[in-house]
């Protein structure tokens, strides 16, 4: 794990409670195992955000016609992340994106090239598995830690972790303790 950089993605207001209508119920529980990773990858960690983009453009005019709520600027406080000010607030980069994964350029340099990516946040079934395919594309090992993820139900929750599991041995669906067993 010497090689390996968290990343915390999206775990901002507009995901983290109601009346958001992307609020996921289970958001306590990613915080609280994302929480247990932190002090195990101090230096190492990189937190994303999703933002809507200015003009939306292609297929995400109609998505956003679907959510139009969220069609709001970068700096609105519904995009802000959620109870992590502290990690932000001691340094850690944070790469922001209007688009589901974040996987790219810009979460490359923030994570220094690791050859290893501890993935935590939210959704899982939308931004954390959209992450995971791109970055395992990109070659990188991939852990995701299903008990510091949350999806938008738990059942979407769990189909995201199996369909991850078929990308074994680029990506592996762990535990937050199994991670600080070998990080230790």
């Amino acid at each position: 794990m010497a090689d390996a950089a968290l990343v915390v993605i999206d775990m901002q207001d507009v995901f983290a409670r109601p009346p958001s209508p992307w609020a996921a119920p289970d958001y306590p529980s990613a915080l609280a195992g994302t929480r247990r990773l932190l002090p195990a990858f101090a230096g190492r960690t990189v937190l994303t955000r999703y933002v809507a983009p200015t003009v939306p453009d292609g297929a995400w005019r109609a998505y956003f016609d679907q959510w139009p709520f969220a069609l709001v600027p970068e700096d609105d406080p519904l995009y802000e992340i959620a109870d992590l000010a502290d990690v932000v607030d001691a340094g850690a980069p944070v790469v922001t994106r209007t688009t589901f994964g974040k996987w790219g350029p810009e979460l490359e340099a923030a994570t220094r090239g690791a050859g290893e990516l501890v993935l935590a946040g939210v959704a899982t079934d939308c931004c954390v598995i959209s992450t995971a395919l791109a970055a395992a594309d990109a070659g990188r090992r991939v852990l995701v830690v299903a008990d510091a993820c949350a999806g938008s139900t738990a059942e979407n929750h769990e189909r995201a972790l199996d369909i991850m599991r078929l990308y074994a041995p680029l990506i592996e669906v762990t535990t937050a303790a199994e991670v600080l067993e070998t990080s230790g």
